[in-house]
């Protein structure tokens, strides 16, 4: 099982050097660095310590997603922002689960005692929301749907019919339909602690009506395998 440590940037230098360094090169196969942009020094900082850097052509987190997965050779992709928002320590540990033969795992912030210390009121909330919102209408037991930290294998791209490459839903799309075709999924739990440095690019009404219109598209639209309906 070859594992690629997906990590997206756009100006996250000071990040990335408390970061990068406590990340073990064996804990993975590759690293590869999709980049929105950067003028801070973040690029050269990549290359400096040998991560490939791929230059996003597209825009947007989502874009970025899809950029890296183009580029990633791993079976198994694990994104991770740099900013400490992910624990790199827990990078063994998704591995590890992984290779039990689960689908995907969830470094959860909400799951046996862990905590989000990046949360304000507002992101609180719509992470309870939008979590209790796909548990209720797809019969599944997350604690935590829209973290990026987390392991799956690259196949469920192909094989859940993945379609969303503009809008920041991937997270929730992926817990979505992994729901709907009962594929294995666990979770850990992984304290999320404050971001260093950058500005958090997440918009709180841009992003919550965009996850509450892909519910409604999950629900009604498209398929259990994620195709549409006629």
């Amino acid at each position: 099982m070859k594992t690629t440590l997906l990590v997206l940037t756009l100006n996250e230098i000071e990040g990335l050097q408390l970061i990068m360094p406590r990340v073990n090169r064996d804990w993975v196969d590759e690293i590869v660095a999709v980049d929105g942009g950067s003028i801070d020094g973040t690029i050269e900082y990549l290359k400096k310590n040998g991560i490939r850097v791929v230059n996003q052509k597209s825009k947007g987190v989502c874009g970025a997603y899809w950029e890296g997965f183009e580029a990633a050779t791993g079976d198994v992709i694990i994104p991770f922002s740099p900013d400490n928002n992910s624990l790199p320590e827990l990078i063994p540990a998704l591995v590890a689960k992984m290779k039990q033969g689960y689908d995907m795992v969830i470094a959860s912030r909400y799951l046996d005692g862990a905590k989000s210390y990046d949360d304000d009121p507002v992101t609180a909330l719509g992470n309870w929301m939008f979590t209790k919102s796909v548990n209720l209408c797809f019969g599944a037991r997350f604690t935590d749907t829209l973290v990026m930290f987390r392991a799956f294998r690259k196949d469920l791209l192909e094989r859940l019919c993945m379609d969303e490459k503009k809008r920041p839903v991937f997270e929730m799309q992926l817990c979505i339909r992994c729901a709907k075709q009962r594929l294995r999924v666990a979770e850990i739990p992984a304290d999320e602690p404050k971001r260093i440095g950058g500005v958090r690019k997440m918009r709180p009404l841009y992003n919550g009506s965009t996850l509450a219109w892909q519910l409604v598209k999950e629900m009604f639209v498209h398929r259990p395998n994620g195709t549409r309906n006629a």
